[in-house]
């Protein structure tokens, strides 16, 4: 059953969330604030103020929209766990929203419009206020019962036209019998001994109550549910040494009212915007997955394009090299092989190319070999030749004396390498009034990591974009895929190191990135 197994899961539902040490502190500390107010309230409690006939209409609209509020949460908890003391807890609210609504319409003094007598308001009042401690006792004795399998919209719309049925009912009938009921008012101002009478006996079932939500296991709902009862136990109390109305504890009669049909509903929007923050977070990250996924994918197709590209253009020139070679006449064979050499060893070069992008985006544990940066750079240098000498680039390279090694994946570090320094020289290519200088240099740095860096005199970089450049998907090139600097700095952390940009965005670029320095307890072999 659905509701059975949503009820499994603590930290999502009021009702099944345990309540923590802190949450059973900081409902204890609120009863004792209200305990508190009601004995400094006691002393005042006689006191008269001046009359209000507005006061009882504000409060009690207010408590109208807390307590239906409150009920559509906890039809809709019930909708989803199915228990059926949630059900009997959203019509008890339901029934104090819709009583509410008609003892103010035949409050005496204020609107009237039911015709009711004086008694009547006074007999609604101990109605509704009985119902709420009422029905967190049938709460607390339906709390352990097996969620219902009967329908949730039939369920709940039985209960909604029982309680609003009740409560026309209910009404009807103390305003036709209004002149038949035991008196609790004397006049409009003074209250009759059966009042205080009332306020005691409700004022006993809020302690039984109380008794019963008090559970070892109780949930956060059942500790909130038990500051409102024990805020309707204060209001009952408080209304017992009330003779009259409009007094200081007539008045604090009702705050406690407000107390009692707010803190649940408070409880129950915190739950709820908590849960629309963690429902919030789950998406993004599934957002943030799929679009990883996603990169990855595309990432791999770039990079596979990107590396072999070159390897592909160098071995169809050799091809066609060894091709003319062995059409001469005679065939020049010393140069037909050294073409066709060219074309097996760069093959072997696509075959670590492809190992490489594979250990990158797989998801097993790389081999780290123990890698010479300075030999990096000037391999990549030297591959490069070609290109440097077709863009007129002078090239100032500066290996720093007795590096130590780094523990890494050489085909990758190669590629990082390769892809910041052909960048250089995609950036240089529009430079036509100033030299095009690419300085390249290897450094120790605080003698625990190596740093390589790659310097171009091209026309820089906006300072306001660096913050992003090694983004996926972020390029100025007109045909590029955004993915080259993403990929240089997932290979980077995958490495422990960090790299970054500089530019004053005039006068060139400074590409740096940093990693840890192997040590000798770790050592692996070298790459070779």
């Amino acid at each position: 059953m659905a509701g059975s197994d949503l009820s499994d899961r603590p930290g999502i539902w009021l009702a099944t969330t345990p309540a923590s040490l802190h949450q059973r502190r900081f409902t204890l500390a609120t009863m004792a604030v209200l305990l508190f107010a009601f004995l400094i309230g006691l002393s005042l409690a006689n006191v008269p103020l001046p009359r209000s006939n507005g006061f009882i209409p504000f409060i009690q609209a207010m408590m109208f929209v807390t307590d239906l509020i409150t009920a559509i949460f906890l039809f809709t908890q019930f909708s989803i766990l199915c228990f059926r003391a949630l059900l009997v807890l959203a019509s008890g609210y339901l029934f104090t929203a819709l009583i509410t609504v008609a003892h103010t319409l035949a409050f005496p003094g204020g609107f009237n419009l039911l015709g009711a007598g004086l008694q009547t308001t006074g007999w609604l009042y101990v109605v509704w206020h009985f119902a709420f401690p009422a029905a967190a006792i049938a709460y607390v004795w339906l709390k352990d019962k097996q969620p219902s399998s009967a329908s949730v919209k039939k369920a709940v719309s039985w209960s909604v036209a029982i309680v609003t049925g009740s409560v026309f009912a209910l009404t009807s009938g103390l305003i036709g019998a209004a002149e038949y009921l035991p008196r609790l008012l004397l006049d409009e101002i003074n209250l009759a001994p059966l009042a205080t009478y009332s306020g005691w006996f409700i004022a006993m079932t809020c302690v039984v109550a109380l008794l019963l939500l008090r559970r070892p296991q109780s949930s956060i709902l059942d500790r909130w549910l038990m500051v409102a009862i024990f805020a309707t136990l204060v209001e009952m109390i408080t209304f017992s040494f009330v003779p009259a109305r409009f007094s200081v504890g007539w008045y604090l009669v009702r705050l406690f009212g407000v107390i009692a049909s707010t803190v649940v509903f408070l409880a129950l929007l915190t739950e709820t915007m908590r849960l629309y923050a963690k429902l919030a977070a789950s998406i993004r990250a599934l957002e943030r997955e799929r679009d990883n996924k996603l990169l990855n994918a595309q990432a791999i197709t770039a990079a596979i394009a990107h590396e072999i590209r070159q390897p592909l253009t160098g071995i169809t020139a050799r091809g066609d090299a060894g091709l003319r070679f062995l059409k001469q006449t005679p065939p020049d064979l010393d140069k037909a092989r050294s073409a066709f050499q060219g074309i097996v060893n760069t093959s072997h070069a696509v075959s670590g190319i492809f190992d490489s992008i594979r250990t990158l985006f797989g998801k097993r544990d790389q081999r780290l070999w123990l890698i010479d940066l300075n030999q990096i750079v000037f391999d990549v240098i030297q591959s490069l030749q070609d290109e440097l000498r077709s863009y007129s680039v002078e090239t100032k390279t500066e290996l720093a004396a007795e590096l130590p090694l780094v523990s890494g994946h050489e085909g990758q570090l190669r590629e990082v390498v390769t892809n910041l320094v052909r960048n250089a020289l995609e950036a240089m290519r529009s430079i036509t009034k100033r030299s095009r200088v690419l300085r390249v240099r290897t450094e120790l740095r605080d003698r625990n990591e190596i740093a390589v860096v790659v310097e171009d005199s091209g026309p820089g970089i906006d300072p306001k974009r660096l913050d992003g450049i090694f983004g996926a998907f972020l390029t100025t090139k007109a045909h590029g895929t955004g993915l080259g600097l993403a990929i240089c700095r997932l290979i980077i952390e995958h490495h422990g190191g960090h790299i970054s940009a500089s530019s004053d965005g005039v006068s060139g670029a400074l590409f740096q990135f940093v990693l840890p320095i192997k040590r000798s307890n770790e050592a692996t072999a070298p790459a070779t």
